[in-house]
């Protein structure tokens, strides 16, 4: 089976990204949203990239 990316429903706080970045990778989803706060402070780099990620992940699909 094809390993895909989505948002998570079950590790999310906001839109549920870091948690699918996360489960996708197969490591904690607080070190990516550690790592998503540093790029935030970076110029505010994190916080545009958090939202066009948001957009274009999609949700897990029902079954």
């Amino acid at each position: 089976m094809k390993k895909r990316l989505y948002k998570s429903e079950d590790n999310r706080v906001l839109c549920g990204v870091c948690g699918g970045i996360g489960e996708y990778i197969g490591i904690d989803p607080t070190i990516i949203r550690l790592i998503w706060v540093l790029l935030g402070f970076a110029a505010g780099g994190g916080i545009i990239l958090y939202i066009i990620a948001a957009i274009i992940i999609p949700r897990m699909p029902i079954d």
